[in-house]
């Protein structure tokens, strides 16, 4: 009896170490309009300092599928953030470029999408508070 107390005692305090605690809000990006099946859909979360100049402070990517695909950022801590996703059909984790520069894989930001040119902060951004919040991007 002592050692199957024991074994409940190891295997509580287990579970309740390995529990976190959250120290920031939740973030969900429901990605519309994928078009094709295979690949990765790449999402990256930005602030002002890494909006379009690389790796955001958080990324990740989820398998792509017709329709929608979600991906979730975790723990995000206050602040104003940008959200930029893209469709990397050939798995080599970069945006794939026609000679005339116009994109050939599908992407989107966060907010409004410019209409010429390449995606602003301004544009993108949106604030973080102390709820979770849904995003939806459209392709």
């Amino acid at each position: 009896m002592k050692k199957l107390a024991l074994i409940f005692l190891l295997a509580f305090t287990g579970f309740t170490a390995m529990a976190q605690e959250k120290t920031g809000v939740t973030i969900t990006v429901t990605i519309e309009n994928v078009l094709k099946e295979g690949g990765t859909i790449l999402g990256s979360l930005h602030t002002e300092n890494t909006f379009m100049k690389g790796a955001g402070i958080q990324n990740t990517g989820a398998p792509a599928k017709k329709g929608e695909v979600t991906i979730t950022f975790y723990n995000v801590q206050p602040g104003t953030f940008a959200v930029m996703v893209m469709h990397d059909e050939n798995a080599n984790k970069t945006m794939d470029m026609a000679d005339n520069g116009m994109p050939l894989e599908s992407y989107g930001t966060s907010g409004e999408m410019e209409a010429f040119g390449p995606p602003s902060f301004t544009s993108a951004k949106f604030e973080i508070t102390d709820t979770d919040q849904d995003l939806r991007i459209r392709f």
